[in-house]
C-alpha cells in the first residue's frame, strides 16, 4: 500500500510540477499567469488519445502533433489572451482573457471530444508491473523538461535571451532583443510542456475534459509553493503536493482530501507568503 501511494504519488506530482513549469515559463516571458497551463494538459491527453487510438498513429507520431497541437494553442493564448493585456493600463486583466480562451476550449473539446472520460492507449508494449509505465513516464518527461530548461537558458542564445527577458523586459527591448518573437517563442515553449505533461500522465489521468480545471489548479499550487518562476521550486513542490495528495485520498478519501490539500497550501502561504522556495522581494526606499 505504501509503494502504490508513494509511486502514484510521484507520478501525480510529476504532472503537477510539469504544469506549474508551464505556468513559470510563460511568466517568464511576459509576467503573466495565464490559466490556460491546466487546459494545455487536458489537450496533451485528449490528442494523444486521438491520435494513437482513435487514428492509430505510431507513439512517435502522436507525441510529436500533441506537441506541436499544444505549441499552437500556446502561441494562440499569446496573440489572443496575453498580448492585447499588456497593452492595457489594467494588466490583470489576463486572469479574465486567460480564464475565458481556456473555457471556450474545454467547452470545445466536450463538445468535439464528449463529457465522457476515455482510456488513454499504452505507449509501450510492455507488460504491466508495480513500476509501471503509467508512473515512470511522469516522472521521465519531468526529469527531461526540467533538464532540457538547465541547458536551454545555460548554453543556449536563445535561453540567455529569454532570462534576459524574465529579469528586464525594458532593457532587453533597449539592447535590440526580439520581445515579441521571444514572448511567443516562450508561449510556445510552455504550450509543449504543458502538453507533455497531459499526454505522458494519459493512462492515469485518462483523456477527459475535465482534467483542465483540475490541472489548473493543482498546477498552480506547486508555483505558489514553489516560488513564481522558479522551475525547481515547482518540481519539488508538486512532487510533496502528489504525495500529500495520495496520502490524503487513503486516509481521509473523497472530497476531504481535496479540503486538506488546500487547507495545507493556505497555511503555507500565510507562513510563508513567498513560497517554500521564493525570495522574499527586497523594497528600495
Amino acid at each position: 500500500m505504501i509503494q502504490s501511494i508513494v509511486l502514484s504519488g510521484v507520478a501525480i506530482g510529476s504532472i503537477y510540477a510539469l504544469i506549474g513549469i508551464t505556468y513559470n515559463v510563460m511568466f517568464s516571458a511576459s509576467r503573466v499567469f495565464s490559466f490556460t497551463a491546466g487546459t494545455l494538459g487536458m489537450i496533451g491527453g485528449v490528442l494523444g488519445s486521438l491520435f494513437i487510438a482513435r487514428m492509430g498513429m505510431p507513439v512517435a507520431a502522436g507525441l510529436l502533433l500533441a506537441l506541436v497541437g499544444g505549441a499552437v494553442l500556446g502561441i494562440v493564448t499569446e496573440i489572443v489572451a496575453v498580448r492585447p493585456v499588456l497593452r492595457s493600463l489594467d494588466q490583470h486583466l489576463y486572469v479574465l482573457s486567460t480564464l475565458a480562451l481556456a473555457l471556450m476550449v474545454q467547452q470545445f473539446v466536450a463538445i468535439e471530444w464528449g463529457t465522457d472520460a476515455r482510456p488513454f492507449p499504452r505507449l509501450l508494449p510492455t507488460a504491466r508491473t508495480d513500476f509501471d509505465q503509467q508512473f515512470w513516464l511522469p516522472m521521465l518527461a519531468c526529469i527531461v523538461v526540467i533538464v532540457g530548461l538547465e541547458l536551454l537558458y545555460r548554453y543556449t542564445l536563445v535561453g540567455r535571451a529569454f532570462l534576459a527577458i524574465a529579469e528586464d523586459n525594458f532593457a532587453a527591448r533597449a539592447l535590440g532583443l526580439p520581445e515579441r518573437g521571444l514572448r511567443i517563442a516562450s508561449f510556445a515553449l510552455a504550450g509543449a510542456i504543458g502538453t507533455l505533461a497531459g499526454f505522458a500522465g494519459g493512462e492515469l489521468l485518462l483523456a477527459f475534459f475535465g482534467n483542465a480545471p483540475m490541472l489548473t489548479f493543482y498546477g498552480f499550487i506547486p508555483v505558489a509553493l514553489g516560488g513564481m518562476g522558479n522551475n525547481r521550486g515547482a518540481v519539488v513542490a508538486g512532487l510533496l503536493l502528489g504525495l500529500f495528495q495520495q496520502t490524503a485520498n487513503f486516509l481521509i478519501g473523497g472530497i476531504f482530501a481535496s479540503v486538506a490539500v488546500f487547507t495545507v497550501f493556505i497555511l503555507v502561504l500565510l507562513m510563508r507568503p513567498e513560497g517554500l522556495a521564493g525570495v522574499t522581494a527586497q523594497r528600495r526606499v
